[in-house]
């Protein structure tokens, strides 16, 4: 097969030396090492991450869409679902059922993965397993009225398929056990959401396969093992999800709408042991759609569902409590974290709200879940690395994958990744020290009104010394909880305070809020929030500048319909004066996006003070490829203007450019961050320029504009590569401080069809 030649990225090497002799190459499911179980625990309290020597950091990132084939369309939908690995660690497999295929990606530089192709799978592949030379690909051929399915053998030197086995049915999930003897299969048969509103029963029923493997081939025909007569729900119609294998042969599956678990003796083909996963309470979470993150709500008897599983040990393992199942009484399932059972029922660990604490804690809540699963833990993973056991815990809908230290039996948080949109397969590499997840998401694959450019990544991550490079902003705690923080569109220096940077969110939230950062901590802190205006979307803040005499200029976006463009003063308490608009005349011209940042020199005492803007976009009046800064002279209540010149469009996807931000410097010059609207590998322009107002006369509105000339000071997307696993596209803040640090923010849309991603870093002193 001909693969597309990869789009070259600029990858950052490890950020630590990696520590490869001490991992042991093993999997926790092969460790038996005897625990005291404590307590079951739903305290919400957040702590800060533990003090480690060692951490995960991000190394590399694969676009999928780069194992396309020569000739077709880089818009051509992708994913990465399910990850596994070839046992020297060099090559990771991946099913996309987007576009029927089985992955592969040569890894063994983890800094540069690259395409090795994609083969056709004959369906919508599932699962992934590999036992020594052989790919065992779980293969949906069926629907849902003729569920049916194939186990596709693929040989994983020359990635072609040698042979297929007929299922049971529609399968789910694949494993294959440590010591390569068994292989087993979930078969679903999935309920039709569209049928009786999604109850079941709905027949035919699940079951579980199992396969015997000799030096990683199979011999003989699976054997069928009875899942049902198990569950309190729908017992008739077992609907299993996912297995794991330990080292004893024994397999965990969890059937998730059935919310029920069974332990299953691979060697007998036998259930030894089943039980309910039960329900638990969640205290102060937020489960209200509101658009505002609060931590006021508990849920109560709500059923885990269990999706993932993983082996803790010969006697406990993990479940990701996604829930999926909503009950003829219209209650829905998933508990928002995951919990750890022994092998008799026993819950040994409930972590409550701790995760999504977590994820809030470092700006990845996704709000707009709050009423239905929060961030959806949905992958699990358990591994050894040196003389710790780690829990990996993706999140759906949180874009992230919680890390913690489980080697005395109790999580201990150790830190948080990144990753792409709907992180599900999760594979650690214990040899060389390395996680791999691969993200289902790719937005070109929605329906063609709901599309968004984002496309599927799968990252890597590798342990080493040193503390975690990610997050870079975290919050305080306050009356016990994270301050929340989302989508932070523009940044100001304190005026005396060098370490301090004050951050502003956008509409996301329908309150707009004022954030203080601590930006001498690493990573920065968030350390107090200030409420401007009403929770009611009134305010769509995109920038803000620190006065000199004390509170702040900000500039709220404008809708084009309902919402003006405006400028207003807030005083140090998020108290707001009258806003202030632009003429009338200058307001219906608007085509798109509006203020999109705000800078404020002189002072009130000296008579002087200037609040000055910058509008995103060409509007209606402007020629194309200008856009408008405006000068707003406090005590006179007069606007003027000039005109910016944007760069052309260079990236191959297309898109717009426009303004981010504007920043007044020491020297009487702005700095004005220009950026395109492009995302990952169609990124192309994030820059930021100088431009000396004092050049050009600024005219009232209705005047031929003067043209300001400018200077390229940086070109940041190499900087913003580097830092993030993909680069983002809203490049929305930058401000010097005092000490003459430039720092930068990116705007992660509120986890909403955007990596979670918030890169906060200074450009280098160069």
């Amino acid at each position: 097969m001909t693969v597309r030649a990869a789009r070259a990225r600029a990858i950052r090497p490890a950020v630590v030396a990696a520590v490869l002799g001490a991992f042991a190459v093993t999997t926790a499911a092969s460790v038996a090492t005897a625990t005291t179980e404590p307590p079951p625990s739903t305290d919400p309290a957040t702590t800060e991450p533990a003090t480690n020597a060692s951490a995960f950091n991000h190394v590399g990132t694969f676009n999928v869409p780069d194992n396309l084939t020569e000739g077709e369309d880089i818009s051509t939908p992708t994913v990465a679902e399910i990850v596994a690995v070839s046992e020297d660690g060099m090559t990771l497999v991946y099913t996309d059922a987007v576009s029927g295929r089985i992955g592969f990606v040569d890894i063994s530089d983890p800094t540069a993965p690259a395409a090795l192709g994609a083969i056709d799978a004959g369906g919508d592949p599932t699962s992934v397993a590999v036992a020594g030379s052989y790919v065992y690909a779980s293969v949906n051929t069926g629907d849902f009225a003729n569920p049916t399915g194939t186990l596709v053998v693929i040989d994983l030197a020359t990635r072609e398929t040698t042979g297929e086995i007929e299922l049971a049915g529609q399968p789910d999930s694949v494993a294959v056990s440590p010591d390569g003897t068994f292989l087993a299969v979930v078969i679903e048969n999935e309920r039709d959401e569209d049928v009786n509103d999604g109850l079941i029963p709905q027949l035919p029923a699940g079951t579980l396969q199992v396969l015997s493997l000799v030096d990683g081939a199979v011999e003989g025909d699976p054997v069928n093992v009875d899942l049902t007569g198990l569950a309190d729900v729908a017992p008739e119609d077992p609907e299993p999800e996912f297995v794991d294998i330990n080292d004893a042969n024994i397999a965990v599956v969890t059937m998730q709408e059935n919310n029920h678990l069974a332990i299953v003796d691979l060697a007998t083909a036998t259930v030894t042991a089943d039980f309910s996963a039960g329900s638990t309470d969640v205290a102060a979470v937020d489960a209200t759609d509101d658009e505002l993150i609060e931590y006021s709500d508990t849920i109560t008897a709500r059923r885990r569902e269990p999706d993932a599983v993983a082996w803790l040990s010969a006697d406990s393992f993990v479940t990701a409590n996604e829930g999926d199942y909503t009950d003829a009484e219209g209650v829905e399932g998933g508990s928002r974290g995951f919990t750890i059972f022994d092998t008799a029922g026993e819950v040994v660990y409930e972590s409550g709200s701790a995760l999504e604490r977590e994820l809030a804690r470092a700006g990845h809540y996704p709000d707009g879940r709050s009423d239905a699963k929060g961030v959806e833990p949905e992958g699990v993973e358990v591994a050894v690395f040196g003389d710790q056991t780690l829990l990996f815990v993706g999140t759906e809908r949180g874009d992230a994958v919680g890390v913690y230290d489980v080697t005395s039996g109790t999580p201990e948080f150790l830190q948080l990744l990144p990753t792409g949109l709907g992180p599900e397969g999760l594979k650690a590499i214990t040899a060389r020290g390395l996680l791999a997840v691969s993200a289902e998401v790719d937005g070109l694959a929605e329906e063609p009104d709901d599309q968004f450019p984002v496309r599927a990544l799968i990252t890597l991550y590798e342990l080493g010394d040193g503390p975690a490079q990610y997050p870079y902003v975290v919050s305080d705690d306050v009356d016990g909880a994270p301050i929340p923080w989302v989508a932070l569109s523009g940044l100001a220096a304190d005026p005396e305070d060098a370490a301090t940077v004050w951050a502003v969110s956008d509409s996301f939230l329908a309150q707009a809020w004022i954030y203080r950062i601590d930006a001498s901590a690493t990573p920065a802190h968030v350390t107090e929030r200030i409420a401007v205006g009403a929770p009611d979307g009134a305010l769509d803040l995109e920038g803000i500048a620190a006065r000199p005499e004390g509170g702040f200029w900000l500039a709220s976006e404008g809708d084009g319909e309902d919402r003006a463009n405006e400028i207003v003063r807030a005083d140090a308490d998020g108290t707001i004066g009258e806003p202030i608009g632009l003429p009338d005349e200058l307001g219906a011209q608007q085509t798109s996006n509006g203020f999109e940042g705000v800078a404020v020199t002189g002072t009130e005492a000296a008579g002087d003070e200037a609040v000055w803007v910058a509008i995103q976009r060409e509007w209606a009046d402007d020629a194309e490829g200008l856009v408008k800064l405006g000068r707003y002279d406090v005590a006179a209540g007069e606007w003027t203007f000039a005109a910016y010149p944007l760069d052309p469009v260079e990236s191959a996807n297309g898109g717009w450019v426009g303004l981010s931000e504007i920043t007044a410097l020491d020297d009487g010059t702005f700095a004005i961050v220009e950026r395109d609207n492009q995302i990952g590998f169609d990124a192309a322009i994030k820059r930021i320029y100088i431009v000396d107002p004092a050049s050009e006369t600024w005219v009232p509105y209705g005047e031929e504009l003067p043209v300001l000339s400018k200077t390229l000071h940086a070109a940041v997307l190499a900087v913003l590569d580097d830092a993030s696993i993909s680069v983002p596209d809203k490049l929305e803040g930058l401000t010097v401080t005092a000490d003459g640090t430039w720092w930068l923010v990116t705007d992660n849309d509120g986890v909403d069809n955007n990596y979670g991603e918030t890169v906060f870093v200074a450009l280098p002193a160069a």
